[in-house]
């Protein structure tokens, strides 16, 4: 029978059933999910591992690298902390923000050329750096072109790394996050230990040089797993009405919120404080990054075997509120060495679970590019106030840290309450649950 003697024959009150009983007949089938069987190793995947960390290395470690920055041009121009503090934050706000496009184009398949992109306004944007002599300049350089460079590089090779682990995927974004205190070693310490030798200028090209070489390495060892989702949103509206992933989103929010102020400050608070010397000083920040290259890995393996992503990321969040609040003790040399330590490790537990966690909550590895991005776009506002409240508070009360160091813990503490609630939604009242 036809649609058309449907219509003839049906009387005129079940023309509706009729036509909607046709339509689902008619109607295209959706697809059915992917089935998800990755390697789960092997030397394929284990160097999109080693890609990802080498875009963590130049994306996130160069962000950390800012408290160097900062310092010369409090030095050099006079600026109050906050308003040079913008710089860092507009960088780190428009990494974040355009990871919900560079995730997206990962998740259609355009990987090399989303990196390949990324990686040319990152070191382009360094170079422009180097040649700065008004503050505009730099915020246009090194806030603006650096800022949405190094976003466009990072989400295409995490998301293909994550693609290819299940049972360890925990893990190999943890060491996947290793490249974010690997670049945060490598990136100050070019800048500040060359500056003496060889001027600003040349310092910061020389950093820029190295980022070009990393990201060359990334391009040439990415090849994705999945096939490409080319149809289908760029936001993923539906994913916030998931509970889990709606307090996921408020927890990394604050997270992020308050993450930046001791990368920011540590070094300042040394020299303005305690008493260092400028070297001294970023010294104190290499030991913050070194600290988080063994934390993440251990605390990956330990999530995958016996905590669960989110379990430990909830963890990593109380001890950076429980370091912040610790910071406000501080009043020797020793104790700041002692502390550089602690924040070094709690940070790097933290941001080397962040991901994990994520990818727990995405049950579908195809949109793992686009809700990854969606998470880190919300975050970006995060990052934009962290710093520059922190150094607001820290401006109105003449120098002094304290109240700026509560702030800090009391946000820490307000998104480890998001995330346990996100768990909770996730698992219910289970204690033991491993999520």
């Amino acid at each position: 029978m036809t649609n058309a003697d449907v219509e003839k024959n049906a009387p005129r009150e079940a023309l509706p059933a009729a036509e909607r009983i046709i339509s689902n007949i008619t109607a295209p089938i959706p697809p059915a999910p992917l089935e998800y069987n990755p390697p789960d190793g092997g030397l394929t995947a284990w160097s999109q591992v080693l890609a990802a960390l080498l875009t963590n290395a130049m994306s996130w470690g160069y962000a950390s690298t800012f408290g160097v920055y900062q310092l010369y041009y409090r030095e050099s121009t006079g600026l109050p902390a906050s308003q040079i503090s913008w710089i860092g934050s507009v960088q780190v706000f428009l990494t974040f923000a355009s990871c919900s496009v560079s995730g997206r184009l990962s998740d259609a398949g355009y990987l090399r050329s989303t990196l390949a992109v990324g990686g040319f306004l990152s070191v382009f944007g360094t170079f422009m750096t180097s040649l700065a002599t008004e503050y505009w300049q730099t915020m246009l350089a090194q806030g603006i072109c650096t800022g949405l460079g190094l976003g466009l590089a990072f989400m295409p090779a995490v998301s293909v790394a994550s693609s290819y682990f299940k049972k360890r995927q925990a893990f190999a974004l943890a060491v996947t996050a290793v490249g974010t205190s690997t670049g945060g070693l490598i990136f100050p310490s070019t800048v500040q230990y060359l500056i003496p030798q060889i001027g600003f200028a040349w310092a910061v090209r020389c950093a820029g040089f190295v980022a070009m070489a990393i990201v060359l390495l990334a391009i040439v060892l990415q090849k994705p797993c999945l096939p490409p989702r080319k149809s289908g949103p760029w936001v993923d509206i539906s994913a916030f009405k998931e509970k889990p992933y709606l307090l996921f989103s408020l927890g990394a929010f604050l997270n992020l919120y308050g993450l930046y102020f001791g990368f920011f400050y540590v070094n300042a608070y040394a020299r303005d404080v305690i008493g260092f010397s400028p070297v001294d000083s970023v010294g104190l920040l290499l030991i913050t990054n070194a600290l988080g290259i063994p934390a993440r890995p251990i605390v990956g393996w330990i999530a995958d075997h016996y905590v669960g992503p989110v379990n430990m990321y909830i963890i990593a969040t109380v001890g950076v509120a429980a370091t912040i609040f610790g910071w406000i003790g501080i009043t020797t040399r020793t104790e700041m060495y002692i502390f550089s330590v602690f924040l070094g490790f709690s940070n790097g537990t933290c941001q080397g679970m962040f991901i994990g966690a994520l990818a727990s909550l995405t049950k579908d590895p195809q949109k793992m590019g686009t809700r990854s991005g969606m998470i880190f776009s919300l975050c970006a506002f995060a990052t934009l106030a962290g710093p520059p409240t922190a150094g607001a508070i820290i401006d109105q009360t003449g120098g002094d840290y304290f109240w700026a160091q509560v702030w800090g813990g009391i946000v820490f503490a307000a998104g480890a309450m998001a995330l346990s609630a996100s768990r909770i939604a996730a698992t219910g009242w289970t204690w033991r649950a491993k999520i």
